[in-house]
């Protein structure tokens, strides 16, 4: 990304792709392991090995959010087991090549997490290949605009439940019995569930059920000494974006920081939230949105 890319007024470049996004498609490709500079330049993040020797799964973890968060555990010592679809399988292996050119381990898991047998299977795939499972990075998810519930169709609101809220319990449900005291959960909500966004009423519906669902599992847990947050990102700049947004939409994708944030701005605060510097906190969701104001 060049040191221009996402300065105060400049907003992304506007294309289309179809669904699931590609990161290899995105006409600019994003630095998963720099953060942002207040003159619009760019750092390397600064790592402290907060996660040595940690094991991490990571749904979505092929490109954005996800390949960010691979990226930055590795800088701080975890291996990473990374859940994708079939078609992203190019994008993972680039997340695979970036996480072992810093001497850590990606294992690649290609498969739909819809299917409640392949939820299991990843838990048990992940253990057998790191031999236990430290930290678990809920990610994944779908989301296509639609602006009217008459427009929305049955069968996109059964699938975007069935993507975004679902594996997480069964992911979580088949994780817990295999955690220690001091493991953690984060689960990645949305801006939208506190904003209510019309556009996206299936998708914003299942991010308001995440931030309950990390609620009600941390008080299930958090006296056994394992933390549950999540975080809910605003505009981020991932395949995501062209492959579920309009052109119109896309023009209007900022903050009140004049630019989306950048994969690894999210990956930072899930850093935070994994490592034993958020030791007293558990329920609670980080509002990594650019500066939106929320209630909740």
């Amino acid at each position: 990304m060049s040191d221009s890319q996402f300065k105060e007024g400049h907003s992304v470049p506007v294309t289309h792709q179809e669904f699931p996004g590609k990161e290899h498609k995105m006409p600019v490709q994003a630095q998963y392991d720099t953060l942002p500079t207040a003159d619009g330049g760019h750092q390397k993040y600064r790592a402290a090995g907060k996660l040595q020797g940690k094991r991490a799964l990571i749904t979505g973890g092929d490109s954005g959010i996800g390949r960010a968060t691979a990226i930055l555990f590795a800088m701080e010592g975890a291996d990473s087991f990374i859940v994708y679809l079939p078609d992203e399988e190019k994008d993972a292996q680039e997340t695979r090549r970036a996480v072992e050119s810093l001497g850590r381990k990606c294992h690649l898991l290609a498969t739909d997490l819809t299917s409640r047998e392949n939820c299991r299977r990843v838990v048990e795939e992940a253990i057998r290949k790191m031999g236990g499972v430290d930290v678990l990075f809920n990610n994944a998810a779908y989301q296509m605009m639609t602006k009217d519930i008459l427009e929305l169709s049955e069968d996109q609101w059964l699938h975007t439940f069935a993507t975004n809220i679902h594996p997480l319990f069964f992911l979580s449900k088949y994780c817990l019995p295999h955690m220690q005291r001091g493991s953690t959960i984060i689960n990645n909500a949305s801006i939208n569930a506190y904003i209510g966004r019309p556009d996206l009423l299936d998708y914003t519906s299942t991010k308001g059920a995440i931030v309950s669902f990390t609620r009600g599992l941390s008080n299930q847990f958090v006296s056994k000494g394992i933390r549950v947050n999540a975080i809910a990102p605003g505009p981020v700049w991932t395949p995501l974006i062209p492959a579920t947004m309009t052109e119109e939409a896309q023009r209007e994708f900022t903050s009140p920081m004049g630019r989306p944030a950048q994969p690894s701005e999210i990956a930072a605060c899930v850093v935070f939230l994994a490592a034993a510097d958020s030791s007293a906190i558990s329920g609670q969701t980080i509002h990594c949105n650019g500066g939106t104001v929320v209630n909740g």
